[in-house]
């Protein structure tokens, strides 16, 4: 053992300054790699739930909030699985915002057939446009309840227990609930792309969430306190946005305390995922253009898994090129590779998100070249994207 470090310490201090600049480079960016992945991810494989309480009155009512503008379709096929959940007490506050289609009439029907159901119009003005801020005030001023869950008319939930498990969360101060909001499994890369980056991002916002850092949730599946909302003033600090409604006023409202995450299978819901790389791109443009909003420290914070992760192949590709102990720095590379694997075919599996790892082979390349394409679309075209 002595004659080994004794015989590393002297390969090191051979080494040129360039040399051991990148050698040093390397080893921490893949410390960084790792902290992500068996610190902040794991932490959200090994958490535990709360147990889903035993009698129903003690689940509180609460209000299913849901902003709809031309969603005819998925109004009919998807709005049933809300109406039709097994909770005791609660609600479902449907927003017509300015539909021009038969969403109006879906609704109508809907509402004869289901007691809970409560809709909300809002009439176009040609004076006055508005963004879907307005819609959730306004559903949110209408719902009767304290508790609020929020989903969008093109989501559905997974199970009939959604509520439930939701609601389960609703204990020691819980304020914020941060619920998964995947995407249909279907054929074809793209699919797999999109469930794969919405994984990533989700073990990225739990994960931090879990360690007292809440930032973010999102639209699709999101519960919290009317009150909340409220002592808040609601949108207001970014009422000029257009997008934002869930991570900005997350951002806004969560705190170590008042935050719980809640991620078991029979609480996701589920989107139709985009057909074409084209429109996923158009909504990855939307979703990226409140990050500029970030406060400086939380830019920093996000942005170091991604950084690091190309520093990681861009300081291993120099140790090669500059001799730098190149059979450590591949042994390094090839745990970290491996380590991310096994990490994200566990969060796979726990999310039961079906059938991505061949795609995550390739994810880190794919992404990084995807996410810089975005960060330059966004700055050259500072248009808002419309909901």
């Amino acid at each position: 053992m002595k004659i080994t470090t004794c015989l590393i310490m002297e390969i090191i201090y051979n080494l040129s300054i360039y040399q051991k600049v990148i050698g040093v480079g390397f080893l921490v960016f893949v410390l960084i790699q790792l902290y992500f992945y068996l610190v902040l991810y794991l932490r959200v494989i090994r958490n535990t739930f709360n147990a889903l309480p035993e009698n129903d009155d003690q689940y509180p009512p609460l209000s299913v909030v849901i902003c709809a503008r031309n969603e005819e379709e998925n109004l009919k096929h998807f709005l049933p699985k809300v109406l039709e959940q097994d909770y005791p007490n609660y609600e479902v506050v449907v927003v017509n915002d300015c539909s021009s289609d038969n969403s109006d009439l879906v609704l109508e029907s809907l509402q004869k057939k289901h007691h809970r159901l409560c809709v909300t119009t809002i009439k176009e003005d040609e004076k006055f446009t508005h963004t879907k801020k307005l819609a959730l005030t306004v559903g949110i001023k209408a719902a009767k309840n304290e508790w609020l869950v929020l989903t969008d008319a093109d989501c559905f939930p997974k199970s009939n227990k959604w509520l439930r498990h939701m609601a389960s969360n609703f204990t020691n101060g819980a304020e914020v609930v941060i619920g998964y909001g995947g995407y249909l499994a279907e054929r074809g890369l793209l699919n797999k792309l999109i469930r794969l980056d919405t994984l990533y991002i989700a073990l990225n916002y739990f994960g931090w969430a879990l360690a007292r850092r809440p930032y973010m949730g999102v639209g699709r599946n999101l519960a919290y306190k009317k009150s909340l909302f409220f002592k808040n003033k609601g949108f207001a600090n970014h009422a000029g946005i257009d997008s934002g409604d869930d991570d900005l006023f997350v951002m806004e409202v969560a705190t170590p305390n008042n935050t719980a995450v809640e991620y078991r299978p029979d609480a996701h819901t589920l989107s139709i995922p985009r057909k074409t790389y084209a429109t996923w791109l158009r909504q990855k443009r939307r979703h990226l253009s409140t990050s500029k909003f970030y406060s400086k420290k939380l830019k920093t914070r996000l942005s170091l898994e991604p950084l690091s992760r190309i520093l990681v192949y861009i300081l291993f590709a120099l140790t090669l090129i500059f001799n730098t102990l190149p059979i450590i720095s591949t042994a390094l590379l090839l745990f970290v590779i491996i380590i991310k694997h096994i990490i994200t075919a566990i969060a796979a599996k726990k999310f039961q998100e079906r059938k991505l790892m061949r795609v995550a082979f390739w994810w880190d390349l794919f992404s990084l070249f995807f996410y810089a394409k975005l960060i330059v679309f966004n700055t050259l075209n500072h248009r808002q994207q419309k909901w």
